[in-house]
C-alpha cells in the first residue's frame, strides 16, 4: 500500500481516531503494549493529565495511505518542562539556559508518565516501515523547527527503533531499570528454587511479615469498582505528596482506566480488618506485567515488596507472562529477583553548541551504564546456576 507523504499534526489523539490509531498500534511486533494504545493515550488527554495546561501539549503525527486510511502514527508532545518523563535531562536544560539558550519548549515522543519501553514509530503491518519512519521523523524535526523547540526526544523506544534512530543521527542514550524474567516457572516456589538459600529465606520472611494480619486481593476486569479506585487514589496522592510533591494523575484518570481498560489493569490491594491500607497498580501487556504506581496509608514492614514485586511475580507466573517491569530506579529490586536491564532514549538537539556536549555525555554515560549493568549482574544476582537438590536447606 502506498503512502501519502504529507504528515498530519493532531492536537488531540481523538482527531486521529481509535480505529486508525489501533490499526498501527496493533502490529504483531508491538506485543499489545498498553501504553501506546489509543485508549491509554486518550484517557490521559480526556482526564486533563496530558494536555497543554499541564505542560503536555499533544502534537501527534500521522500518515495516511493512498486511500486516506491511517497508515502510521507517532505519539508526540510539546513540553514546557521535563516532569513525568523518567529520562532525566534537567542538567542539560540548566546548562543551556545558563549559557543563554532556551531549552523549553521541547518535543517529546513518549507514553506520558510511563517509564516503560514500547514502540514510538507505529506503522501498520502492510506499510513500508522504513519509509513511514523516515516521514514521521522528518515531520517531527520539521515541527521542532516550526515551534523553535530546542530538540526532539524519543523516550523508551524499542531497541530496533533506538538503533534506527541512532543511524539517523540522533544521540543514543542508555539507562537501566530492573526487570524480572520468567524462566519457565510453574509456581512462585519454582522461582524461589532458582535463588540462593539466603535469598529464599529472606523473601519468605518478608512475605510472612508483610501478610501478618493483612489480606491481599489481585483485582482485574469486572472485579474493579469505583470504591477500589477511591481507595487507591488516596494511596497515590499520599505517596505523591510525601515523595515528589506533584502527582501527575487525577481521580478521573483512574475512573476512565477502569472503565475503558479494565481487562488490562491489575490492581493489587491490601486491607486490614476490612480497611484498605495499600495498593499497587499494574498494566497487563501481551508478554509483560508493567508495575506503575504504589501507595499506602499505613506502614507495614515489607508490604511494598509484597504488593509491587512478589505479587507481580506470582501473577505473571500464573498467567504465563515472560517478564515483569517494575518501573524506574531501585537497586533493592535485585535482591527480589529483578535484574538490571538497559532502557533507551534518542535525542535530537537543534543547537550545535548544545548538541556536541550532549552527544559526548551520552556516549560516556552509555559506557558507564553498560559496565554497571554487567557488574551488578555478576556481583549481586540472587540467582544460582542450579535448582536446589532434594534435602537442600530452603
Amino acid at each position: 500500500m502506498k503512502l501519502n507523504p504529507a504528515v498530519k499534526v493532531s492536537r488531540r489523539i481523538a482527531a486521529i481516531g481509535r480505529a486508525g490509531w489501533q490499526a498501527c498500534a496493533s502490529h504483531p511486533d508491538y506485543q499489545a503494549n498498553p501504553f501506546i494504545s489509543f485508549d491509554f493515550l486518550d484517557i490521559a488527554e480526556e482526564a486533563g493529565c496530558a494536555v497543554e495546561a499541564q505542560g503536555w501539549g499533544p502534537q501527534h503525527l500521522s500518515l495516511d495511505d493512498e486511500t486516506g486510511a491511517v497508515a502510521a502514527v507517532m505519539p508526540l508532545y510539546l513540553k514546557s518542562h521535563s516532569q513525568g518523563e523518567y529520562i532525566f535531562d534537567h542538567a542539560w536544560a540548566d546548562a543551556y539556559e545558563r549559557a543563554g539558550g532556551r531549552y523549553y519548549p521541547k518535543l517529546l515522543s513518549a507514553a506520558p508518565f510511563t517509564p516503560a519501553t514500547g514502540p514510538r514509530l507505529l506503522v501498520r503491518p502492510d506499510i513500508d516501515a522504513d519509509l513511514a519512519r523516515n516521514l514521521l521523523l522528518q515531520g517531527g524535526l520539521g515541527l521542532c523547527e516550526r515551534y523553535g523547540a530546542s530538540g526532539l526526544h524519543v523516550n523508551f523506544p524499542t531497541r530496533p527503533e533506538w538503533d534506527w534512530l541512532g543511524a539517523q543521527g540522533l544521540a543514543q542514550r542508555e539507562g537501566q531499570q530492573y526487570h524480572w524474567y520468567n524462566r519457565g516457572y510453574g509456581s512462585f516456589e519454582d522461582f524461589l528454587a532458582d535463588l540462593s538459600s539466603g535469598r529464599r529465606k529472606t523473601i519468605r520472611r518478608e512475605r510472612r511479615d508483610a501478610l501478618a494480619g493483612v489480606e491481599v486481593l489481585a483485582l482485574t476486569g469486572s472485579d474493579l469498582t469505583e470504591a477500589h479506585w477511591d481507595a487507591f487514589y488516596g494511596f497515590y496522592m499520599d505517596t505523591g505528596a510525601r515523595k515528589w510533591g506533584r502527582p501527575y494523575l487525577n481521580r478521573l484518570f483512574f475512573s476512565l482506566l477502569g472503565e475503558r481498560m479494565a481487562d488490562q489493569v491489575l490492581l493489587v490491594m491490601a486491607r486490614r480488618n476490612g480497611r484498605w491500607i495499600a495498593g499497587a497498580l499494574n498494566l497487563i501487556g501481551a508478554d509483560c506485567l508493567y508495575g506503575r504506581n504504589w501507595g499506602c496509608i499505613e506502614e507495614v514492614p515489607f508490604l511494598h515488596f509484597e504488593l509491587c514485586y512478589y505479587q507481580a511475580i506470582d501473577w505473571a507466573i500464573q498467567h504465563g507472562l515472560d517478564r515483569v517491569e517494575a518501573g524506574a530506579q531501585g537497586q533493592h529490586k535485585i535482591a527480589r529477583g529483578y535484574l538490571p536491564a538497559p532502557v533507551h532514549s534518542a535525542h535530537y538537539i537543534a543547537d550545535p553548541m548544545l548538541r556536541g556536549p550532549v552527544e559526548d555525555f551520552v556516549r560516556r554515560e552509555r559506557e558507564a551504564v553498560e559496565g554497571e549493568i554487567e557488574w551488578l549482574t555478576e556481583e549481586y544476582s540472587p540467582f544460582r546456576e542450579t535448582r536446589p537438590t532434594e534435602g537442600d536447606d530452603a
